[in-house]
């Protein structure tokens, strides 16, 4: 072990890295990082297993930062690792710098996961754990035995609701390869953590099946003893509750304490307070952003060590690829994200099947076809139909790791960063399901896979106001139009940050799970029925499905009209359409599973399927918005819902609020009016 004073000296220069990034940035929170330093220091330079040249590397251990305000800490730290310059963290919060106001996914750079939204970020420290024990019972691999997942949390992630459902999790999983270090030092951004909370977290964690301990978190003695313990800990995560000090090390103007104030929470020190607080951490405020030549080779020397560490393990890692090489290939496969093989033409949907159904069809063939992949249900499996993947496997346990489904609970954000985390992680292809009406709870998660571009698959059922006598409660109206709008939102490289699909019948559900397994740059959403759909007609050419819309068959040439809907409607309209044509009219039929992918296809074939210079009506089962794109209110009329749904049987429903073919042939000749 390293000398005490070095020790202190180096979690010094990770405080005065980072209060000096946020002064010159002029914005940021240099409390928390203050705060951290010392476990941060103490868990790189003495505890942390990577590969420095490597940092792709299977096997490494991770570390999930929650709060993302206190990116200072992190960028100072990987700074002293040689994975950012001193010149990027001056950037810090600038246009165009990779240290970030809070920090994005870069492995590369040793950050491993996006943070921000406070509580999400542990829990893709829970799913990443799930993957490694997963990946090691599948495997054998040795090396998913040894990573140890680390996270930290703060008293704001500690209050998010999620972090109950991740301890949950956690608990009955009995995650022993999880430890978090929970940075509890009683300051919040406007307010003492004591006017908000009164809770006993370590006996609420205690409680939960967590191993707790209880420590000065500013203490390198204490904070190494702890993490010895916590490693040999079994069957249980760790929860290391360290009480830190808020601005450890900060001085005011007039050189009188600034520890413990609210005040250094989201603010730069500024001014004489911070001069006086690099001077009084032992730096030079004329120079703050210099790396200690001791702590420079305290550094260099954990790197030396770490050699030696990732060569024993990469001969363990060797002999094991030698003793099975189809595993080897199979799992180099599994981590370089390869688009799994799928023989498809083993599934034979039923005719006029719900889509739920036809997705449990899917799903049954990808848990023989897809050994790394995870499915989760929030309660639903039976309901959501993800059943059809857990008949073929079992649950994961926390004796037996060996099976690929989840028992969330009823805990639909919980779930959904779980998914994340395993996706993280690497090797593991997630999914997670419940009614699409609850898909509210999990927004703030898709949004992150999003913006992570991680391919996680999110499963939707009872997508309509045809979940009937369940009522308003159950139906989702507004739904569609808030996930559809991550269609449109670009992320950084480019591309939709999300692939949207609602089938329009069981044979559409298969082309939109194969289309879901094959993309592996961003989140995919299956939005599916409860209700059984009549299939379109026989001889329609379902390969158009990946063109993101396209003219369902026994559609009329030179139409007179263009009928325009996803998921269930398709089939009200062709219903619709053979009214119109015993009345002269010639129809086409336009099924949009993916807007966002049809507005990626040549405008030439765009405006081949819709032309701008003939009429069309829209239906859906959402909010009339959800179409507008696609049928402009000058060259049509869309058909959709501008209220809560009702209870009542869908059928009834389907009369009451117009969704009948003798509602499309009414509205569809008003056009012509």
């Amino acid at each position: 072990m390293n000398e005490i004073n070095l020790m202190n000296r180096a979690a010094d220069n990770i405080r005065i890295l980072a209060v000096s990034a946020v002064e010159k940035a002029k914005s940021g929170h240099p409390g928390g990082a203050m705060g951290g330093a010392d476990f941060i220091n103490v868990l790189y330079s003495e505890y942390l297993k990577y590969d420095p040249k490597n940092p792709t590397w299977a096997g490494r251990d991770r570390f999930f930062l929650d709060p993302g305000h206190m990116a200072p800490m992190l960028y100072a730290e990987l700074c002293l690792t040689g994975k950012f310059t001193l010149e990027e963290l001056q950037q810090l919060r600038q246009w165009e710098s990779p240290t970030t106001g809070h920090p994005e996914l870069d492995i590369a750079r040793g950050i491993e996961n996006t943070s921000g939204p406070l509580g999400q970020g542990h829990v893709f420290a829970i799913g990443a754990a799930i993957a490694a024990k997963f990946l090691a019972a599948r495997t054998g691999n040795p090396t998913f035995a040894q990573e140890t997942i680390y996270a930290y949390i703060s008293d704001g992630g500690i209050q998010e609701e999620i972090s109950q459902g991740g301890a949950r999790i956690a608990g009955v999983l009995g995650l022993d390869n999880l430890i978090m270090f929970y940075d509890s030092n009683g300051i919040q951004l406007s307010t003492e953590t004591k006017e908000v909370m009164n809770e006993d977290t370590a006996a609420k964690y205690r409680a939960l099946g967590w191993e707790v301990f209880e420590i000065d978190g500013n203490d390198v003695k204490q904070i190494r003893k702890v993490l010895d313990a916590s490693l040999n800990v079994k069957g249980k995560p760790s929860l290391i509750i360290g009480k830190c000090i808020m601005g450890k090390g900060a001085l005011k103007a007039d050189g009188t304490s600034y520890e413990n104030n609210c005040k250094t929470h989201g603010a730069p020190l500024g001014g004489d307070a911070f001069v006086n607080t690099v001077k009084n951490l032992g730096g030079d405020p004329e120079n703050p952003f210099t790396i200690f030549p001791d702590v420079a080779d305290l550094y260099a020397k954990r790197a030396e060590e770490l050699e030696a560490i990732v060569a024993s393990r990469y001969k363990e890692e060797k002999a094991w690829a030698d003793a099975n090489p189809e595993k080897a290939s199979q799992l180099a496969g599994w981590l370089n994200n390869k688009t799994p093989n799928i023989d498809w033409s083993k599934i034979q949907q039923k005719d006029d099947d719900a889509t739920r159904s036809a997705s449990a069809t899917c799903l049954s063939l990808l848990a023989e076809q897809v050994p790394n992949m995870i499915v989760s249900s929030a309660d639903l499996s039976n309901s959501d139909k993800t059943d059809g993947f857990l008949k073929k496997t079992h649950v994961l346990t926390r004796d037996d790791f060996s099976g690929a489904f989840l028992q969330a609970g009823v805990a639909e954000l919980t779930m959904a960063c779980c998914c994340i985390g395993m996706a993280i992680h690497g090797g593991v292809i997630p999914a997670c399901a419940t009614f699409f009406v609850f898909s509210d709870y999990m927004k703030p998660a898709v949004r992150m896979a999003a913006l992570m571009e991680l391919p996680v698959k999110f499963i939707w059922s009872h997508d309509a106001f045809r979940v009937g006598e369940d009522g308003p409660t159950h139906e989702p109206v507004e739904q569609e139009a808030q996930i559809r709008l991550m269609e449109k939102l670009r992320n950084h490289s480019g591309r939709p940050s999300m692939l949207v699909l609602r089938p329009a019948d069981a044979k559409e559900t298969t082309e939109c799970w194969r289309m879901a397994m094959e993309n592996t740059h961003t989140p995919t959403a299956l939005i599916l029925s409860r209700q059984n759909i009549k299939s379109l007609p026989e001889d329609n050419d379902y390969s158009q499905v990946a063109r993101g819309g396209y003219i369902v068959a026994g559609s009329d040439n030179n139409p007179d009209v263009i009928l325009v809907a996803s998921g269930s409607e398709v089939s009200t309209l062709v219903a619709g359409a053979a009214l119109l044509r015993e009345d002269g009219v010639k129809v086409r039929i336009v099924s949009v599973p993916s807007e966002g992918l049809f507005r990626e296809q040549a405008k030439g074939y765009q405006k081949l399927i819709l032309p701008t210079d003939i009429k069309k009506f829209g239906m859906t089962a959402g909010l009339p918005v959800n179409l507008l794109g696609l049928v402009p209110e000058a060259e049509g009329k869309i058909w959709g819902l501008e209220s809560f749904g009702f209870s009542a049987p869908y059928k009834v429903l389907d009369e009451k609020l117009g969704f009948t073919a003798e509602n499309v042939f009414k509205q569809t000749k008003a056009l012509f009016e």
